[in-house]
């Protein structure tokens, strides 16, 4: 049972992954910025919520760019991991290049709530 065909991706799907593809780049780029940073940017917890984040969003991409049947739940799962990221960097907010992360987590967040909440037909 195929719930998202690929040739009739529709505008809601592509911005979504939009979003996700955005995410993963922001995640990853802010992981080697806070490694050649150092300092207080050496936090483990918040470096591999970052890891953890680019690891879902690049599944979830992959998921819905092969039509697959798990979209609507991986969705969910990349939602919830951007919502822990979006957690996990608040406290850096001040600092752009987080900030720019943050923003890419919440717009994929956003994006991937709604898609894991359309119904399959």
């Amino acid at each position: 049972m195929m719930m998202l065909k690929t040739e009739s991706m529709t505008a809601e799907i592509k911005t979504c992954l939009d979003a996700i593809t955005e995410c993963q780049k922001a995640c990853i780029e802010s992981m080697a910025y806070c490694m050649s940073k150092g300092g207080k940017y050496i936090d483990v917890s918040v470096m591999s919520t970052m890891r953890d984040c680019a690891e879902m969003c690049m599944m979830c991409a992959t998921m819905m760019r092969g039509s697959s049947e798990f979209v609507q739940r991986t969705c969910m799962l990349c939602y919830q991991t951007c919502e822990k990221c979006i957690a996990a960097c608040e406290n850096w907010s001040d600092d752009k290049k987080i900030m720019d992360c943050i923003i890419a987590c919440r717009k994929c967040a956003q994006y991937c709530k709604v898609i894991s909440t359309v119904s399959p037909n």
